[in-house]
């Protein structure tokens, strides 16, 4: 009988290459225990990012891996996944009870990154994270529409506020806090100082993930969520065409600047489908942020089409992801937002609650 060796195990899971790190799991540092009794092989995956729906497709790829292994008998994998805290920018903390704050952003608006928030969210939800939103647009909330929620939050202490629930998801906006078509017309500090109530006054509960959905532009509020609070990573919604390319380009380096990790960019509108004929133009270019992506050596998370569904869908206050969960658009918004969960477990681990293990020994 053949010998089965540990290096030979990890040589068979490297020939699996996973779509969201886009690394075999063994590079990607996710091979847990491995043990072999004479023909028995137990394997255990450890993600870092949710997986769901996908474990079971991938423990069945990789037990049929092993199995093909000479001198092979029975195969055991276990496929987890645990979400830990990422680092933030320097000078900052992670915020208690939060793992991770993904900021949302873009340069300009209309290319749908409030949609695109939404259905990320959503997306990691159902795939087992524990997940907030945070509209922090003070001046245009779409949020609650778009998860279709209203109302007012309630506080339970006089201090804090409880967030609004939509679809599994912990929500809070300025938009639950005033009129509808009432304008906002405040002040830069005004504004800032609003985000940061509502960031550090809701009772988010114990969240793998907070996506902040920033609005357009790379203003006072922009410059607040990167200085004064703790961001794990950016991601950034773009259009292929070069105008929102090139504002783009300007949020990409304002995070940059203050250290913070952009996990890649997604490229919304990027085709359109017509729905009676089924005939595909790029009505707004084509390959951009394909193009951003090469240039500033970021990954390239996704594209999305430009769908009536999808707007459709975010108007009603059920987004394309529960709307219709089983249609190739709520896929392409599965794999962007794993990949982008994927691209921050690559990210080093917050170290600044852990202490140096003290022993104290004795002459």
């Amino acid at each position: 009988m053949a010998q089965i060796s540990k290096e030979t195990v990890e040589a068979a899971v490297k020939t699996h290459v996973d779509p969201h790190y886009g690394t075999d799991l063994v590079s990607a540092g996710c091979t847990g225990d491995i043990a072999i009794e004479g023909g028995k092989i137990t394997l255990r995956i450890d993600l870092g990012y949710p997986a769901k729906r996908m474990a079971s497709r991938l423990t069945l790829e990789l037990t049929e891996r092993l199995r093909r292994l000479p001198g092979v008998e029975s195969v055991d994998v276990q496929v987890d996944w645990h979400i830990a805290t990422r680092t933030v920018q320097p000078g900052q903390k992670p915020l208690p009870g939060v793992k991770n704050i993904i900021a949302v952003a873009s340069g300009k608006g209309g290319v749908g990154k409030s949609t695109v928030t939404a259905n990320l969210a959503l997306a990691l939800a159902l795939e087992g994270a524990s997940v907030g939103v945070l509209d922090a647009d003070i001046y245009g909330p779409s949020i609650p529409r778009m998860l279709g929620v209203g109302g007012q939050p309630e506080t339970r202490d006089g201090k804090t506020i409880e967030p609004m629930r939509a679809y599994g998801l912990a929500v809070m906006s300025i938009g639950f806090l005033v009129d509808e078509d009432t304008p906002m017309i405040w002040r830069g500090p005004m504004a800032t100082s609003a985000l940061q109530q509502l960031l550090q006054q809701t009772q988010w509960g114990e969240l793998d993930y907070l996506l902040v959905d920033l609005p357009p532009g790379t203003g006072d509020i922009h410059l607040t969520l990167t200085q004064q609070i703790p961001v794990t990573g950016a991601v950034i919604v773009t259009t292929p065409q070069d105008i929102a390319l090139l504002d783009a380009m300007k949020g990409l380096k304002m995070f940059e600047k203050v250290k913070v990790p952009v996990l890649g960019i997604i490229e919304n509108m990027s085709l359109h489908r017509c729905s009676q004929c089924g005939h595909e133009e790029a009505i707004f270019g084509h390959g951009g942020g394909e193009k951003m992506a090469r240039k500033y050596q970021i990954p390239l998370l996704g594209q999305l089409p430009l769908d009536i569904s999808i707007r459709e869908n975010a108007d009603s206050g059920h987004p394309s992801v529960v709307a219709e969960a089983d249609s190739p658009i709520a896929d392409r918004y599965r794999q962007i937002a794993l990949t982008a969960a994927a691209k921050l477990a690559q990210r080093p681990r917050d170290q600044a609650g852990k202490f140096p293990r003290i022993v104290v020994e004795n002459d």
